[in-house]
């Protein structure tokens, strides 16, 4: 058996002081740089990362030489249909040892029994109403999960078949893949830890992540999910829509939020390696198995603007009003990725992080609201500031188009009744994934997972205070 593989023992995801980024010449390839690891700063404005790991393996002034250095095959992945609109088009260029149509045989179909896919309505499931989980129990005795047997979907929304929606689910890995590779053509994948500590070999490179990093998975990448430090427990968003971009930031300008360059590629890394491999690919909410006798990780040098990124939640900069009320949640947007309708997104990642609360005669906390979108919550770690009792951290909540929402008794008496003093919040980070579709509970997340049945309880407490009479009560 012939063995190899340049793959170092840790690879963190870092940009070095020369990062490798370019400016894509008039014919849209990337200029001739340096290799090394790549920011998705450059990628997010349109520009192209190039990494290799073998010198001369990047062909320079052209995309498909007649004969590639070192033997190997140029393969484009696109991202994007090939007549999108310049600006979006989102393709990398692979030069790898292998082409993937070696990386598949035939192929069977297999069951994964906790993850769902979007249309997954069940008539015997009450989707409408308000809802929040405890964090999932850690595996007992003789348990043990991997990256595909430790998902579990929480909701489905849209249709898979038509790209539109998504898929909320929570995951617990126990066990690292071995001599085993996963790919999704359903969807990208937004990977937000909330405990342990992952590494993502993929084919363009090893990213490794741990609580307050976020991850973002292309569509049709193949990777491996390893275990760094675990148990390790998180969220997923599955976007089967439009991209995750950055949103536009109108009158903020150009700074705060997330910014580009905080926006981490991947090292090239390589695997050679023949050993019987298992891929298992997600299709149209159907998964299925296929063997090959090697790696398939084997992109020996990539440029473009399709790739695996990273970012570091604890970049974001978040803006507030200064003086008094607030803005709307979407103020704290991270990620959106676009439907067809303009200023309403397939799904927004919304970040409530560390931040000063100043605003002068104002209610703090998130008021109370209807929303036309759906709204799935995680808190990463600390107390929510509209919920400081029963959002725990590895907790879910959701609440449904138009259904209302907001904080506690406690809460709201504690906001309603404060010396509005300039106060930081302190250790706490939840998020948000927003979409504009309904979200339908699986039969896990309403028979099996520890729902909290007194959630609504959390409001019985709000008495009335009207009687008529003027005045503050």
């Amino acid at each position: 058996m012939h063995e190899q593989s340049n793959r170092p023992p840790a690879a963190p995801v870092t940009v070095p002081p020369a990062a490798a980024c370019a400016t894509p010449d008039a014919a849209g390839q990337a200029a001739d740089v340096a290799t090394g690891p790549g920011d998705l700063g450059a990628v997010a404005e349109g520009t192209c990362a190039s990494v290799a790991t073998l010198p001369g393996a990047l062909p320079q002034g052209q995309n498909s030489p007649q004969k590639c250095n070192y033997g190997l095959y140029a393969e484009q992945l696109s991202g994007t249909a090939f007549t999108a609109p310049r600006g979006q088009n989102e393709r990398t260029w692979c030069y790898r040892i292998r082409p993937s149509v070696k990386h598949t045989s035939r192929f069977r179909k297999i069951e994964v029994e906790g993850w769902k896919t979007a249309p997954h309505v069940l008539p015997d499931v009450i989707s409408l109403g308000q809802y929040r989980w405890d964090p999932i129990p850690m595996p007992g005795k003789g348990e043990s999960y991997s990256w595909i047997t430790g998902m579990r979907t929480v909701t489905t929304a849209g249709d898979v078949n038509t790209q539109v929606g998504m898929a909320s689910h929570v995951y617990l890995v126990t066990e690292s893949m071995v001599d085993e590779y996963f790919f999704s053509a359903d969807s990208e994948l937004l990977v937000v830890p909330q405990q342990g500590r992952l590494r993502f070999c993929t084919e363009m490179g090893i990213i490794d992540l741990e609580p307050k990093e976020i991850a973002i998975l292309p569509r049709g990448l193949v990777y491996r999910v390893e275990v760094l430090e675990g148990p390790a427990r998180g969220f997923v968003c599955e976007n089967y829509g439009q991209k995750f971009d950055l949103p536009n930031r109108g009158p903020i300008g150009a700074n705060c939020l997330a910014n580009p360059r905080d926006f981490k590629t991947p090292v090239a890394a390589f695997e050679d390696k023949e050993t019987r491999s298992r891929v298992v690919i997600k299709w149209c909410g159907q998964f299925h198995e296929t063997f090959i006798g090697h790696s398939p990780l084997d992109v020996v040098a990539w440029h473009g603007n399709y790739c695996p990124v990273k970012y570091d939640l604890r970049t974001y900069s978040p803006v507030g009003a200064l003086l008094f009320d607030h803005p709307d949640p979407s103020i704290f947007t991270v990620l959106t990725a676009p439907s067809g309708q303009e200023g309403t997104a397939n799904i927004d990642f919304v970040l409530f992080r560390e931040r000063w609360m100043v605003a002068e005669n104002t209610f703090r906390p998130p008021w109370y609201h209807k929303n036309i979108m759906s709204e799935l919550m995680g808190n990463i770690y600390g107390q929510y500031d509209a919920k400081p009792q029963g959002f725990l951290p590895g907790g879910l909540s959701l609440h449904n188009c138009m259904l209302p929402h907001g904080p506690d008794r406690d809460a709201f008496e504690g906001a309603s009744n404060a010396d509005l003093k300039p106060h930081l919040l302190r250790e706490t980070m939840s998020f948000m994934f927003e979409t504009r579709f309904p979200q339908h509970l699986t039969e896990w997340a309403a028979r099996t997972a520890p729902m909290q049945d007194d959630y609504l309880d959390c409001w019985t407490a709000l008495e009335k205070k009207f009687d008529g009479t003027p005045g503050e009560k």
